[in-house]
C-alpha cells in the first residue's frame, strides 16, 4: 500500500524529510478498525515528531494523526462498528498514522464520521476536537450547557486549529465570555467568526488588552502556543481560584506565583487516554460521536480552510512548512492517494 513517511528526523526542506512509501498493509488487532483512509490533516504533533523522533532502527516512520475513512476490516472483539462504516478519529501516537492507504486504529479512539462533511472537512476535526473538549471540560471543568458557567475564558491563539474550535465550544455549550487572540487582520476576522466575543492582540501585553475591552481578570485561560512567554503576567490576569490549561511544551514553567489566587494548573494532551489505555478510553469515541453529532445539526462547523491536494510526500512537505512558519489559519487536510 502507499504511505508517507521517514526514517530520519530533522528539517522539512531536506530532500528525504517526508518519502513516499511501499509498505505491507497492517492487520487489525481484537478491538482495532482496518480504515480505508480517504482523508487526513496535518498537526503540530505530526511536524514535532517529524523534526526530533527516529524511526525505529531499519524502519519507517508514518505520521499523521488526523483521518476518516471506510471501515474494511474489524477485529474480533470490535463491537461499536461494522465493515462499511464512515468514521473519523485522531488515532494513538504510540502506533503508526494514518498517512497510508490502510490504517488500524482502536474502535475506542473512533466517531462516526458527520454525515453532513465531505472527507477534508470531517478529517480536519478529531484532534483539536479531542484537544478543545477535553481541555474545556475535562482540564477546565467548565460546566456543559448554555447558562451552567458565568465568567470569561481568554483563549491564546485563537485562529490555530484547536483554538477554532475551543472558541466554538466554549460559545455554543456554555455561558462563557469568550476572548481570544489573534494579530493579522485575517487571524482576528477568523477568530471573530469563530464566535468569540472579542479578540485582542497577543502581540501587545495581555493586562492592558483585557484592560482595553473592560475585563481586567478572566476565570478561564487555555494557553496555546509561547505559554512561558504568557506566564509573568497570568498572576495578573486570572481571577483568583481561576485555571489555566496549556497544550504546549515550555522548557521552564514555574507556576510557584500562581500559589497566592489558587490558580489551578493542568496540562492537556489528546493522547493520554490511547497512550496508556486509560480505564475511561472510550470517552474519546463519545466526545467524537458528540461532534458528529453538533457538526450535522450545525452547531458546530468544520475548520477546514485549505484542500491542499492529494496524500503525497511532495504536499505533507508543503503543509510541513506552512504549519512550521506559523502563518496557518484553522487546520489543512489532504485527499486521495
Amino acid at each position: 500500500m502507499k504511505a508517507v513517511g521517514y526514517s530520519t528526523p530533522g528539517a522539512i526542506d531536506r530532500e528525504d524529510a517526508l518519502l513516499d512509501l511501499d509498505v505491507p498493509p497492517p492487520a487489525p488487532g481484537p478491538h482495532d478498525l482496518l480504515v480505508r483512509v480517504n482523508a487526513i490533516s496535518v498537526n503540530p504533533a505530526d511536524t514535532k515528531i517529524r523534526a526530533g523522533v527516529h524511526a525505529p532502527e531499519g524502519q519507517i516512520k508514518i505520521l499523521g494523526w488526523d483521518a476518516a475513512g471506510v471501515v474494511e476490516a474489524v477485529g474480533a472483539d470490535v463491537t461499536l462498528f461494522a465493515v462499511g462504516d464512515a468514521v473519523f478519529y485522531a488515532g494513538d501516537i504510540t502506533r503508526p498514522g494514518a498517512n497510508a492507504q490502510l490504517h488500524v486504529v482502536d474502535e475506542r479512539i473512533v466517531g462516526h464520521k458527520p454525515r453532513t462533511l465531505d472527507w477534508a472537512s470531517a478529517a480536519a476535526m478529531p484532534l483539536t476536537s479531542l484537544t478543545a473538549w477535553e481541555l474545556l471540560f475535562d482540564r477546565l471543568r467548565v460546566p456543559y450547557g448554555e447558562g451552567r458557567a458565568d465568567g470569561a475564558l481568554l483563549v491564546i491563539n485563537g485562529a490555530g486549529g484547536v483554538g477554532s474550535i475551543l472558541i466554538q465550544l466554549a460559545r455554543q455549550l456554555t455561558g462563557l465570555t469568550v476572548i481570544a487572540t489573534a494579530s493579522r487582520p485575517e487571524t482576528v476576522a477568523w477568530a471573530a467568526d469563530m464566535g468569540a466575543h472579542h479578540v485582542i492582540d497577543h502581540r501587545k501585553p495581555l493586562d492592558e488588552e483585557l484592560a482595553r475591552i473592560g475585563i481586567p481578570e478572566v476565570d478561564y485561560v487555555a494557553s496555546l502556543t509561547a505559554s512561558e512567554h504568557y506566564l509573568p503576567l497570568f498572576p495578573k490576569i486570572i481571577a483568583p481560584q481561576g485555571r489555566l490549561a496549556l497544550i504546549d511544551d515550555p522548557d521552564h514553567f514555574d507556576i510557584a506565583k500562581l500559589k497566592r489566587k489558587s490558580i489551578t494548573v493542568a496540562w492537556e494532551w489528546m493522547f493520554t487516554r490511547a497512550a496508556y489505555q486509560a480505564r475511561d478510553m472510550i470517552a474519546q469515541h463519545e466526545i467524537l460521536e458528540e461532534v458528529s453529532a453538533l457538526l450535522d445539526r450545525g452547531v458546530l462547523r468544520s475548520t477546514l480552510t485549505a484542500l491542499e491536494g492529494p496524500i503525497n510526500a511532495a504536499n505533507l512537505k508543503r503543509v510541513h512548512a506552512l504549519l512550521e512558519s506559523g502563518r496557518a489559519i484553522g487546520k489543512l487536510a489532504l485527499a486521495g492517494f
